[in-house]
């Protein structure tokens, strides 16, 4: 069940995976995206961002692991740490069946939930360019855009065959290290726990170690609206892979068949669980904050830098829990779901301080390089 279900789970990707990554080649190979990168360039530096980073934000509505690998195509090292950091904002196809469950449960099916979820996650990109390129770890305007343009022609099939074999590879790989390790520290913590006055296997995943765990940690959430054990098992399942979302409630609501992609057999536990306001919150904190562990263990191999790998996994977390708190509480204010308190407070505390960041003037501007590995930061013009 740990083994081979969980790492079973992420290696069913790779046919898909190969697949996405066969065509991109194509597109690459062909020169589709050397145009495309330059065409966007005007617009993305408005944000802080270069052309190039709309490739890797474009590949990542499949998967996150190609989408932070893509970024390797952009050689300012700044530039192409902002992208990793803001490529996984955007949905994924593995965060679908959160859409799907939560847009089912909660909203009737509406086709509102899943456009929004796009728009939000293209929104935290553009907001994030903006405030990062105001700090000093990311100072100085967008590198040139250099890039040739070479004729339209007909792929090379030997480069093609041998860019997919190489992501895909590289993919395999982190599955057999650290995918590995976590589904079965994951599994190992839902399965034992104590029952009877003994440390045992538990049939009841209620009195899990990770049940306990989730039970300790859940208070976090209480400003979201989902504090409680099973929507952070849920959320913590998400780190493993985000379609684990689905599948660990069908768990923790001891549905005891095969879900579907969308979970419609346990809509309405969720429904029962969950405001509309609060599952809003939920499926925006799930979508914005870390990625699946495979998609980390690509922004550790393309970061090369432990600390650089810490500051995009924690500002992620960190962006998806504010804007989580700011939903539910604003949300819920404006719904009556909620009084005003003290998080309605810090939530418009928030969202003030964000538009002080975004509309704040960039005192770094014309700093051209900034060295964050040294002891003391150097910048120069």
């Amino acid at each position: 069940d740990g083994i081979v279900a969980g790492v079973g789970a992420v290696l069913g990707f790779v046919p898909q995976m190969l697949v996405l990554f066969f065509l991109l080649s194509i597109l690459e190979d062909v020169g589709y995206m050397a145009r495309v990168a330059f065409i966007m360039d005007r617009i993305f530096r408005r944000f802080g961002l270069s052309g190039k980073s709309f490739i890797p934000i474009l590949v990542g509505t499949g998967c996150g692991v190609p989408g932070v690998m893509a970024s390797r195509t952009i050689e300012n090292e700044r530039d192409r740490r902002m992208t990793i950091m803001t490529t996984c904002f955007i949905p994924c196809g593995a965060k679908m069946p959160i859409i799907g469950l939560i847009a089912g449960a909660l909203f009737g099916g509406s086709s509102w939930v899943a456009t929004s979820a796009y728009f939000i996650g293209f929104a935290a990109i553009i907001i994030s360019g903006i405030i990062l390129k105001k700090t000093k770890l990311f100072a100085g305007d967008p590198a040139p855009f250099v890039m040739e343009l070479p004729a339209y022609h007909v792929p090379a099939w030997g480069n093609v065959l041998r860019a997919t074999w190489e992501r895909g590879w590289s993919f395999i790989k982190r599955a057999g290290t650290v995918i590995l390790a976590a589904t079965i520290i994951l599994w190992f913590l839902q399965g034992f726990g104590f029952e009877n006055g003994a440390f045992t296997m538990v049939e009841d995943q209620d009195n899990s170690i990770l049940a306990i765990v989730a039970s300790a940690i859940s208070w976090i959430f209480i400003p979201q609206g989902f504090g409680n054990w099973r929507a952070t098992v849920a959320s913590i399942s998400g780190l493993i892979a985000k379609e684990n979302v689905v599948g660990t409630f069908g768990v923790l609501y001891h549905y005891a068949d095969e879900l579907s992609d969308n979970g419609d057999e346990i809509w309405p536990e969720v429904a029962a669980s969950f405001t509309a306001i609060s599952a809003y919150s939920f499926m925006i904190f799930n979508l914005l904050c870390a990625p699946c562990f495979a998609a980390m263990g690509a922004i550790k191999r393309e970061m090369n830098n432990g600390k650089w790998t810490a500051i995009a996994i924690g500002y992620m977390c960190l962006f998806a829990y504010c804007a989580s708190l700011v939903v539910y509480q604003i949300g819920g204010l404006i719904t009556g779901e909620v009084g005003f308190n003290f998080f309605t407070i810090v939530a418009v505390a928030i969202i003030a301080f964000t538009i002080y960041l975004l509309f704040r003037p960039n005192k770094y501007e014309g700093v051209n390089e900034v060295s964050f590995d040294s002891k003391k930061a150097v910048a120069s013009k």
